[in-house]
């Protein structure tokens, strides 16, 4: 696992299924649940990866913007590391600029200039793994930004420069 910081490495992690990068989340703010294949054989599926930008929309307002298909990528890899069938919980994906606004207004853990705004950014949550064995594997992958938030419940996955903070 160990190599250069490039996004490739994620990548990298998810060939031992097959060749397929897959997505399962739900939300618990909209109801809505998605398992989804979005790359097969070296190829980005268009619809696959427009579905999964529409279900990581801003839930509060109903904007999306395309996500980062790196992002998709390190959030697979870390996925496929911990070897769960337990599909994420997405706390935030997009989030508008309004919507980051107001979350900025009400706590100072929300960067003025979030990743979160270009669509290249997840905050996620599942009840079988730890926020640490979480953090871990995302940090693994070597491909982005992992913000640990222990008394949030959460881990922060970005397609940014290599970088980790949080306790």
């Amino acid at each position: 696992m160990a190599a250069a910081p490039t996004y490739t490495k994620a990548a990298g992690f998810l060939r031992g299924s097959g060749d397929i990068r897959r997505l399962k989340m739900y939300s618990a703010r909209t109801g809505e649940k998605l398992d989804m294949i979005y790359w097969i054989e070296g190829e980005y599926i268009r619809d696959a990866v427009d579905e999964v930008s529409h279900f990581m929309r801003d839930w509060r307002n109903n904007k999306h913007m395309n996500i980062d298909m790196r992002t998709m990528d390190i959030m697979s890899a870390a996925h496929n590391l911990m070897d769960v069938s337990e599909p994420y919980l997405l706390i935030s994906g997009y989030r508008s600029p309004e919507t980051n606004a107001m979350l900025r207004s009400r706590s100072s853990g929300v960067a003025k200039n979030s990743r979160h705004l270009q669509g290249q950014a997840a905050d996620l949550r599942l009840s079988s793994r730890s926020v640490n064995q979480m953090f871990k594997a995302a940090s693994a992958c070597r491909a982005g930004g992992v913000g640990r938030y222990t008394s949030s419940d959460f881990v922060h996955m970005d397609c940014g420069p290599v970088r980790s903070w949080g306790s």
